[in-house]
């Protein structure tokens, strides 16, 4: 990817995190019809280990994983993460991949919520106007009393709940934790949790064929975990963000190939609408941000002027 500016690349290689994350997620799909969602999550998270362990930062040991500065937010970061995974799983096995994207696209609705009541941020009302309008998209799609709902709509809901306090108890840690504890710590209770159920609800061992696809879904994740990282690491988060959306197009294909999954005119009325609120909350922010900057730069150059500034023009140009 020579020749692509930071930017740039951050946005693909964004693309491309979102793109193996949407590949899994269709496998899952198609593997619940011969599989439980445990033994689809314990089997997707044992395999998602393998690309994970070439993204451990070189100066933090596996060892230290327990070393924990907040052990109650990272232990409730741990369930929380452990819970929305298994929930969507759930969701993925069991309603349309559009309609369970739209659901968990909430997520950036539900952070909003709980900055203001648990961190007391102040959002604007413009902020307040795109979640009321992403409510209205998911209704738009889900359309609840004018089509039959499912389990596994509440599922995704609540996966949306769970993973929007996962992300914000990992602000209220951030910086003072090691990344090793916080991939470590949820994938080790997701183990646990889908072996419990396993052996409570009495799980089966899969086929060889059956587990080579299990093993395709952790990798693909685990890659689109690191690529996530890269991508985040090359471009501000303003640029990265809005390719989660990308992932609506990819259930689209992906339904509609191989699940016989075609949203009709209204549901494809609320995807947009879904999408359009989302990018334009990220990109509120990044324009927020840009005033602000330039704002702090105005006043330091007029509390502080330069003698550059009282300059009188320049000569013509010939």
């Amino acid at each position: 990817m020579r020749g692509l500016s930071p930017a740039a690349l951050g946005v693909v290689l964004a693309l491309m995190a979102y793109g193996f994350y949407s590949t899994g997620d269709a496998m899952v799909k198609g593997l619940g019809g011969s599989l439980g969602p445990f033994e689809i999550g314990f089997f997707t998270t044992l395999f998602s280990i393998i690309p994970a362990l070439f993204s451990k930062p070189k100066d933090e040991r596996w060892r230290d994983t327990f070393k924990l500065t907040r052990p109650w937010l990272m232990g409730l970061i741990a369930v929380c993460r452990t819970a929305s995974a298994m929930l969507i799983t759930y969701s993925f096995v069991t309603i349309p991949l559009a309609e369970a994207y739209s659901l968990v696209f909430l997520i950036p609705v539900m952070t909003i919520i709980l900055s203001v009541v648990v961190l007391r941020e102040k959002v604007g009302i413009d902020r307040w106007a795109l979640v009321i309008l992403s409510f209205i998209g998911v209704v738009i799609v889900v359309r609840p009393g004018f089509k039959e709902l499912e389990l596994g709509h509440l599922t995704a809901f609540l996966c949306a709940i769970s993973a929007a306090i996962s992300v914000t108890a990992m602000r209220m840690v951030s910086g003072n934790e090691r990344r090793v504890s916080l991939f470590a710590l949820p994938g080790l209770l997701t183990l646990a949790a889908n072996a419990f159920f396993l052996v409570l609800f009495g799980g089966i061992w899969p086929s060889w064929m059956l587990l080579g696809g299990l093993l395709v879904c952790g990798v693909l994740g685990g890659i689109g975990y690191m690529l996530q990282i890269a991508a985040v690491a090359a471009a501000p988060a303003s640029r990265v963000a809005p390719m989660q959306y990308s992932q609506i197009v990819w259930a689209l294909i992906f339904g509609g190939l191989f699940f016989a999954e075609a949203p009709d005119a209204i549901g494809l009325v609320g995807l947009a609408v879904v999408v359009v609120a989302g990018v334009g909350n990220i990109f509120a922010d990044g324009a927020r941000a840009r005033l602000a900057g330039r704002w702090a730069e105005y006043r330091a150059r007029r509390d502080n002027p330069s003698p550059d500034d009282f300059k009188g023009p320049g000569p013509d140009p010939v």
